[in-house]
């Protein structure tokens, strides 16, 4: 297309962790290649764009957040096309295309940009180009690249079109004369992110995209260097020319002061809410030594706050990356001496980044070891833009093209299986390929923010006021190939660490005054859930599922509930069902005193069952919670069906709940004597009603 003809398109993206804005960036950066232009925005900027007079293409890209919800960048613009006051035909001059991010692991797939797509169809929105749902679960370039490969010819079929009503006949002659003389692409492709054998036409290649050639760097591969690892290829990748992502602009500037000023605080760093600095008072390892996971037990006091929630809430908790990860990053970088060195950062004058700002989550002025400590995400897993920018400070020709390859369409399964599901980061990066020595600026413009940590409260302010109490799995990573050392998880670990002296306490005689001098603090801020709550009325039955740490909120459901049934004595309260599971009765049964809710009749019906304890029963006992579950058949079909109750789930995605959510299916199909298709309806329709709940993670 001559550039005469250069034409406009809205490009908005919604965005909770950074991933659809870097894929509208690499948007906004192919279109001008294409002899187009991107007005790209974030949806929340809706002072910037108006889509009820927009005449050009509409291109969005949309996160999903939470259990199905659109991301927080969103909230205003769903809430606005949600007005059920609108008329039917609101959008019909609107012509669209959508790609959808999202995580198969969790239930509402996708749902943020399917609930704005399906809206905007409502309003009579047309699509120019198919819907895209991209998995985070299976790699989401599988999904995000094809897509747009498409949506160049999409878009210029959508002028094309526009033109035509416009009866331009001259101009639609000078652009189908160069559409003749593109290569063919497939345009109506199946995007689900099910569909993984996408492919484009041989020949296929977008005029941003660099070819590169095959390099003659006189490697020979030995005769035990036949299957690739993270630093090595083997053919077709290794003889391969390469298809590789233009190279990301930098925008970001970074000035050294060696002055002496204090950190910003952490809650500078927040903006979703007030930050509480609460006190550990009581930590508790729930799990003996021998478990395989070590679960532990915290309870803050937040006696002196205005910090409320109920049971089933959730809660942030503000982690730093460790320290000792910071200080080798810093000696890897050459920048150990200057750690303390308060640094600046600014948006590059004259940068080609489109919209380029200064990050929100990096403080106008701290020291540097704060920035890598507090603000940036340096286990992040790195994106392929970050694999790109990474192959222009390396030296070594070898190393070099290995990054190539990594963040090349050729290198696509090497990138997922030797850098996304070892869960590779920046630093084994650095050590698998020491010639490469980025800047500072780079992290900052790469990594993104060190989010909060989210956990269920595990306790009920009702039942224990000025208290707050949760459980986790301290997470670890062991070695692997890619990643030659073991790790905690960024905030499990630090959490552990930092309540050592309180667990050691715990096992000895240490005290009170001593114990008192050492207490540790956290800050955290609420992350309410809007859903997963007891009933509102307490004479509805209800089911708990929550095997491991997934029980951790029906604690807190149950203290509560006990609270009530003492200060209310004329009430009536309905059944309570509780399915609990681990591995070893006397290893990971992480709340024994669950027998005190069913002894003082606050739980109705306890069920517990363990998957790695060996059975003398002549008949197997159950292993997990969902077989536990199908026993009991009639009863939680009546307490669903007939008794109208509700059902949570709480726990693992991907080995638990989708076996739970199976189990209720099969359940439903034969107390109601209906096909399986039937019985998956009504679990939808529970599921919409809110009585059937999940809080769930992969």
């Amino acid at each position: 297309m001559c550039c005469d003809l250069k034409r406009r398109f809205l490009l908005l993206y919604a965005t909770q962790k950074g991933q659809a804005k870097a894929i509208a960036e690499e948007i906004w950066h192919q279109a001008g290649a294409h002899g187009l232009e991107a007005d790209m925005h974030c949806m929340s900027e809706m002072d910037k764009y108006d889509l009820e007079t927009e005449k050009d293409p509409v291109v969005i890209v949309i996160s999903t957040t939470g259990t199905g919800d659109p991301p927080d960048t969103a909230r205003k613009f769903v809430k606005k096309i949600q007005d059920t006051t609108l008329p039917l035909d609101h959008f019909a001059h609107l012509q669209y295309g959508l790609l959808g991010l999202g995580d198969s692991e969790y239930t509402f797939f996708c749902n943020g940009g399917k609930t704005v797509d399906r809206r905007l169809q409502e309003l009579g929105a047309q699509h120019f180009y198919d819907t895209g749902l991209a998995d985070d679960c299976v790699g989401l370039e599988l999904v995000v690249d094809p897509w747009i490969d498409g949506l160049w010819l999409a878009l210029k079929e959508a002028f094309l079109l526009q033109k035509e009503k416009e009866g331009m006949s001259s101009l639609v002659n000078a652009v189908s004369s160069s559409l003749s003389a593109s290569p063919h692409v497939v345009h109506e492709l199946n995007l689900s992110s099910e569909v993984q054998s996408l492919k484009l036409e041989d020949g296929v290649r977008s005029s941003d995209v660099l070819t590169q050639k095959l390099v003659d760097i006189n490697l020979v591969a030995s005769t035990r260097d036949t299957e690739p690892s993270l630093v090595h290829s083997v053919p077709p990748v290794s003889q391969s020319a390469l298809n590789i992502p233009a190279l990301p602009p930098e925008y970001i500037e970074v000035q050294f002061h060696d002055t002496h000023s204090e950190n910003p605080h952490l809650s500078s760093l927040i903006s979703e809410g007030t930050t509480f600095e609460v006190p550990v008072t009581k930590a508790v390892q729930l799990t003996t030594e021998d478990a395989i996971k070590t679960a532990l037990l915290l309870e803050l006091d937040i006696a002196d706050t205005v910090f409320d929630y109920q049971p089933g809430d959730a809660f942030c908790v503000i982690c730093p990356n460790n320290v000792n990860e910071v200080e080798e990053l810093l000696h890897i970088l050459g920048l150990s001496e200057k750690a303390e060195y308060f640094v600046s950062v600014k948006v590059k004058q004259g940068t080609k980044k489109k919209g380029a700002t200064h990050p929100q989550h990096i403080p106008e002025r701290s020291t540097l070891k704060f920035i890598l400590t507090w603000c940036l995400e340096i286990r992040a897993v790195p994106k392929k833009a970050f694999l790109r920018a990474l192959v222009e400070c390396t030296s070594d020709v070898g190393e070099k093209r290995r990054l190539q390859e990594l963040c090349s369409r050729q290198g696509a399964s090497d990138y997922t299986r030797f850098i996304r599901d070892s869960n590779v980061c920046l630093l084994d990066l650095l050590h698998a390929f020491p010639s490469c020595k980025p800047s500072l600026n780079l992290l900052i413009e790469h990594l993104p923010k060190l989010q909060a940590r989210s956990y269920s409260a595990s306790s009920s302010n009702l039942y224990q006021p000025g208290k707050l109490c949760f459980v986790f799995n301290i997470v670890e990573f062991p070695a692997c190939p890619s990643r030659p050392v073991s790790r905690k998880g960024v905030c499990t670990g630090w959490l552990a660490e930092l309540v050592a002296p309180l667990l050691h306490s715990s096992k000895t005689t240490m005290d009170t005054k001593q114990e008192s001098t050492s207490i540790a603090k956290i800050s955290i801020f609420a992350h309410p859930n809007n859903t997963f709550h007891l009933p509102a009325d307490p004479s509805v039955p209800f089911i708990m599922v929550g095997p491991g740490t997934g029980i951790s909120p029906f604690i807190g459901f149950l203290q509560h509930r006990q609270k009530l049934r003492e200060e209310h004595t004329d009430w009536e309260f309905g059944e309570t069902w509780l399915f609990f599971g681990c591995r070893h009765q006397d290893r990971d049964y992480l709340f024994k005193q669950l027998r005190c809710f069913l002894d003082n009749g606050t739980l109705t019906h306890l069920k517990v069952c363990f998957s790695r304890d060996s059975s003398t029963a002549e008949v197997a006992q159950p292993k997990y919670v969902q077989d536990v579950i199908r026993l009991y058949a009639k009863e939680v079909a009546r307490v669903l069906l007939r008794e109208r109750g509700y059902f949570y789930v709480c726990g693992d995605k991907k080995h638990m709940a989708d076996g739970v959510s199976d189990a209720i299916v099969d359940i439903l199909s034969k107390e109601m004597e209906a096909d399986k298709l039937e019985a998956m309806k009504i679990l939808a329709m529970l599921r919409e009603a809110k009585r059937y709940l999940q809080d769930v993670w992969s």
